[in-house]
């Protein structure tokens, strides 16, 4: 069993995400890797999974290229949210005092209209607000409230945006 779940991992991260069709990349998403992704929604290539299942995406929200995506402790990332190049977003680590280097998982929730920046990283158990943006380059140790602006090693608010979102749907690309 073991092989298998590894063989479909080898075959999503190396294969899947270098194909230039989304739709082949979202059918294997759906049903091989078991991730939830709704209607209007996309996953650019060349991202990467740790598991299969543990993810749902809501609708018309968008993970741009090369993104590493954990979803071993579950990711739910709400509608209409962009996430950009390279972020990564984990969901598992170790317990640092543990004696027997102990791991464990915990969810990471992304609320409605977020925006995550370029090469940002979310750690785990955390909650980004609707509508908060954490900055390029960040690194999230803790909840982000809704409509908060982080930036920074650790992330800290700088700001805040309006709280009346509304746009539409991200865009996509014929061949991302």
């Amino acid at each position: 069993m073991r092989v298998l779940a590894e063989l479909r991992l080898y075959i999503c991260n190396e294969f899947i995400s270098s194909l230039p069709s989304r739709r082949i990349r979202s059918w294997f998403y759906s049903h091989i890797m078991k991730f939830r992704i709704y209607p209007g929604s996309s996953i650019f290539m060349h991202c990467t999974f740790d598991c299969a299942g543990g993810l749902t995406i809501g609708k018309h929200s968008v993970i741009h290229q090369n993104c590493r995506i954990d979803p071993r402790g579950g990711i739910i990332i709400g509608e209409t949210v962009a996430i950009s190049q390279e972020v990564i977003i984990l969901t598992a680590d170790h317990i640092v005092n543990s004696p027997n280097f102990a791991g464990r998982e915990r969810q990471v929730i992304i609320e409605d209209f977020a925006w995550i920046g370029t090469r940002a990283t979310i750690l785990p158990g955390i909650r980004i607000g609707r509508g908060a943006v954490v900055a390029a380059g960040s690194v999230v140790t803790k909840d982000v409230p809704d409509f908060f602006i982080v930036a920074g090693v650790p992330a800290k608010k700088i700001g805040e945006r309006v709280g009346s979102l509304a746009y539409g749907e991200p865009y996509s690309r014929l061949f991302q």
